[in-house]
């Protein structure tokens, strides 16, 4: 192979890799987007009793599943473009998969539908309901693993921006974490939906920014092969 060919091919490689990481900057803007436009128009829907989840149900409902699987996709594309940045190197060993888990946990929750309660969507039991389906046992297992792995996900690039001497991005990624950590455990149903809502556009800030970074950097590095960083 030519030279030149070397170096189209590195060339698109790196296009590639950036393409990757812009989905993990599209995909919280679009999850958000696309609840706080329901949250704002469903008829019946109120965040400070229902969790995000009840979308997904009524005749509307397909938007939020869509919501669910375009944002995990897009997070699975992410984490294919944060190996191809980070690896070798620890974070490149458990980032990405982390990442990957969240995406899959996401496409779950789209698929895998809950049950309605709370009054939601108009016409439901009142009360949460005394028997799940098993596709809603299915939805009750996948978002809470995935934004586990997502956390977790966080503390990893803590570590990593540590290493490279990034302090502000260390604290952010940190303070992220623990944040979304504090709001997703913290005992009572009082506030829950809005503590988890909080919770979920910080997380996804995070990813965002941190993609962004890592897409800048990437077109940094040039028409050549992806810059990768040992820590």
């Amino acid at each position: 192979m030519t030279t030149q060919a070397h170096a189209a091919a590195r060339s698109q490689a790196s296009g590639t890799t950036r393409a990757l990481l812009a989905c993990g900057v599209a995909a919280g803007p679009v999850y958000v987007g696309v609840v706080a436009a329901q949250v704002l128009t469903r008829d019946g829907f109120d965040l400070s009793r229902h969790p995000i989840s009840l979308l997904s149900l009524g005749s509307l409902g397909w938007v939020q599943m869509a919501d669910f699987v375009v944002a995990g996709l897009l997070s699975l594309a992410f984490a294919v473009g944060l190996r191809r940045v980070l690896h070798p190197g620890p974070a490149g060993t458990w980032a990405p998969p982390l990442v990957g888990v969240y995406g899959i946990g996401l496409v779950a929750g789209g698929v895998f539908v809950t049950d309605p309660a709370l009054g939601f969507p108009p016409g439901a039991p009142s009360g949460m309901p005394d028997h799940l389906s098993w596709h809603a046992m299915v939805h009750a297992v996948a978002p809470p693993v995935a934004f586990t792995a997502l956390v977790a996900a966080g503390f990893v690039f803590v570590r990593r921006f540590a290493l490279l001497g990034r302090r502000g991005w260390a604290a952010y990624s940190a303070m992220t974490a623990g944040t979304a950590l504090v709001l997703s455990i913290w005992p009572g149903q009082d506030g829950l939906s809005v503590r988890l809502a909080v919770a979920i556009v910080i997380a996804f800030a995070w990813t965002t920014a941190v993609a962004a970074l890592l897409m800048r950097e990437a077109g940094v590095s040039g028409a050549g092969a992806p810059r990768r960083e040992m820590p």
